[in-house]
């Protein structure tokens, strides 16, 4: 914890602070359905990179919502979960997702599509 005041105007900027970005709230969200290796995020989110997915891996591990666990067999098995903390946001995230439903339909219509976890398409 650094020294000194932090201080916020809202509550929603320390939330922010935690879970904002492009990427950390859908590695979060996908976590709320279980641990994931390096290898299933890079496939549920094909647009990031390896060097972008590690390097919020790694803020979100130092935030304290995300855990790295390393199995000791060979070749080496890392796997991510959420914390006790992370799981406090699974609310947040799938009403978010439920939001973007919402809005995706609204503004898009049948032009777009979304795959959800699994694949399946449409909403949670």
């Amino acid at each position: 914890m650094t020294e000194g005041v932090k201080t916020y105007n809202t509550a929603v900027e320390a939330t922010l602070e935690v879970m904002g970005g492009k990427w950390k709230p859908v590695i979060l969200f996908h976590l709320t359905f279980g641990k994931k290796r390096n290898g299933e995020l890079l496939k549920l989110m094909p647009a990031v990179t390896q060097k972008v997915l590690t390097q919020q891996l790694r803020e979100l591990e130092e935030d304290g919502v995300v855990l790295r666990i390393t199995h000791d067999q060979v070749p080496p098995k890392v796997e991510y979960g959420l914390t006790d903390y992370g799981w406090s946001l699974k609310e947040i995230l799938h009403l978010m997702c439920r939001w973007g439903d919402t809005h995706i339909e609204r503004v898009y219509g049948p032009n777009a599509r979304v795959i959800h976890e699994g694949g399946a398409a449409g909403a949670n």
